[in-house]
């Protein structure tokens, strides 16, 4: 899909200040706004229309203002073209000064990314440094424990000085990332119990940038999450990259161009994207009935490695997508941004003591197998029965706990045709 088509002339492009993660629906915890329960105080008196449905007046006005919306929208005001002759050639001389503020702004922006691709360079071996005691790879010298306790002493009236005399070892600091994640503002809110599984496995979460030296290269960033041993996990890393458009925007700032993310290859049985609903069939010939699961996508934080596509530009020249799924787009085309760009600037601050104070992980996730065969291969014989679902035996377990968690567990063997 071509970089230069835009998703619609309503959809503001996100930028790495225009799309601030606190200023995110899901950093603030908010919640859409819900209709009102009916109360005896606002019931309507019979015979009045009841909501939602208007009467042919109030359609016909309504199509009316519609309509003259649509015709004013992006209108000019005519103040420019009553201007005089010697005015409109100011107004085309401050469009000429704009043009030179874009270009210093452009190269501004350039230099800035080059700057953090500098001190990013000089902090690698500080996050080497970090990720080896985190991994237990190495032994703390007290000329760390000692700065790292004097911090403490000055940041926390309340807190405690270590007992003296235990030599340091090499002694990791188990589930580490999980926790940072988890104590994230925005990021907790992406986490479900079942991810815990296979995020406490997270070794670590490393920023490159991409090399747009050459010609047709772009600027931008990759995270890259490195994972240990799992029974999840084909991959032992993952990665998002986001690119950035050459130019930036109107307001000064880059603007992103698209982000990809690794495909993942998940364990059998072990796609944490997906849940599983059981279903009893009954065969419409033979009236014998068997168990089938199907597979329906879920919430998850490994979602984020598969990132929203926005449409084609043919798409939307059809009117094939309606206003209603171009703003759901625009939604989780900023949530992605804003993610990424959080994770950019706050992937090495993640990894400090700050990020273990709040709480401790919750409980692992519940053992849920999964199966992504779900094809009936019957020819359509069998059919849903609805009225057997409380006679489907399940493995015993507690309830579900967090979001995403699984409704339903099942032993595969109970899946097989009775």
């Amino acid at each position: 899909m071509s970089s230069n088509v835009p998703i619609s002339s309503s959809l503001t492009a996100p930028t790495p200040q225009n799309t601030p993660l606190n200023q995110a629906p899901i950093a603030l915890q908010l919640s859409r706004p819900t209709v009102p329960d009916i109360s005896e105080d606002n019931e309507q008196d019979d015979g009045e229309e009841e909501d939602g449905e208007l009467s042919e007046f109030q359609q016909n006005m309504l199509g009316m203002v519609k309509g003259e919306l649509a015709r004013i929208l992006g209108k000019s005001s005519g103040y420019i073209e009553n201007l005089p002759i010697e005015v409109k050639l100011s107004v085309e001389a401050l469009k000429g000064v704009q043009v030179k503020q874009n270009e210093l702004q452009n190269q501004y922006k350039r230099e800035c990314l080059e700057l953090e691709k500098k001190y990013l360079a000089l902090q690698t071996p500080l996050y080497e440094r970090r990720n080896a005691i985190i991994a237990g790879d190495s032994v703390p010298t007290q000329d760390e424990i000692d700065a790292g306790e004097q911090y403490s002493i000055k940041d926390d009236e309340d807190y405690e000085p270590l007992p003296k005399g235990t030599a340091p070892t090499a002694s990791g600091i188990p589930e580490f990332w999980l926790t940072a994640l988890r104590n994230h503002t925005g990021i907790a809110e992406l986490i479900t119990d079942r991810d815990a599984g296979a995020l406490k496995h997270l070794l670590d979460i490393r920023i490159t940038y991409l090399d747009d030296a050459k010609p047709e290269s772009k600027p931008g960033f990759k995270l890259i999450f490195t994972f240990g041993p799992n029974e999840y996990l084909e991959n032992e890393i993952l990665e998002k990259t986001y690119v950035y458009q050459e130019e930036v925007g109107y307001s000064g700032d880059f603007v992103y161009d698209r982000a990809i993310g690794t495909q993942i290859k998940w364990k059998e049985d072990k796609d944490l994207t997906k849940e599983f609903e059981i279903k009893k069939q009954r065969n419409k010939n033979t009236n014998r009935t068997r168990l089938v699961r199907k597979a329906h996508p879920t919430e998850s934080f490994f979602n984020f490695f598969s990132p929203p596509v926005p449409p084609a530009g043919d798409a939307l020249e059809n009117g094939d997508i309606d206003d209603e799924e171009l703003d759901e787009l625009e939604e989780k085309l900023e949530l992605d941004y804003q993610i990424g760009e959080d994770l950019k600037e706050k992937a090495s601050r993640l990894a400090n003591f700050s990020s273990l104070s709040n709480t401790s992980p919750r409980s692992s996730p519940d053992d849920f197998d999964d199966d992504d065969d779900d094809d009936d291969e019957s020819g359509g014989a069998f059919e849903d029965d609805s009225d057997s679902d409380a006679d489907i035996p399940a493995r015993r377990r507690g309830p579900p706990k967090g979001r995403g968690a699984a409704t339903t567990s099942t032993n595969p063997e109970e899946c097989k045709t009775q």
